[in-house]
């Protein structure tokens, strides 16, 4: 798989390492309503990470009574999580810069003036419906 079509993948990685992080409760429909992505996705997720070592699975007892996981980062977790973080800022980055520079280019052409890009409006003859 290339590198583009991995980045979407790394960056639900990464936002749910970083995720577990502050809060290793969450249930994977919290985890999935925060990332905005689909359950099946996280959960897919969330057993690659439990594969590669990068998590592990506790249980507990919710205040209602029910069964629930808590997800803790493994050493190797915080590692993964310390790569995909440079990374993702490294995409980031690259992306700011990509976007500075058509909103610099964009604004260039706006400063060289609307009579670039407009026929002359002195000019009768050029006015539709005079």
């Amino acid at each position: 798989m290339s590198a583009g079509q991995d980045s979407p993948r790394e960056d639900i990685r990464f936002r749910i390492l970083r995720l577990l992080e502050t809060n290793p409760n969450l249930s994977q429909r919290a985890i999935s309503r925060q990332l905005g992505v689909s359950l099946g996705s996280t959960n897919y997720c969330l057993n690659a990470l439990i594969e590669k070592g990068q998590i592990k699975i506790q249980n507990f007892r919710a205040s209602d009574n029910k069964l629930r996981y808590s997800y803790i980062l493994t050493p190797h977790g915080v590692a993964a999580k310390i790569a995909l973080t440079r990374r993702f800022l490294n995409r980031k980055l690259a992306e700011y810069a990509a976007l500075k520079a058509e909103i610099e280019a964009i604004e260039s052409e706006l400063d060289r003036g609307v009579e670039d890009f407009l026929p002359d409006l002195d000019d009768d003859e050029n006015i539709v419906g005079v």
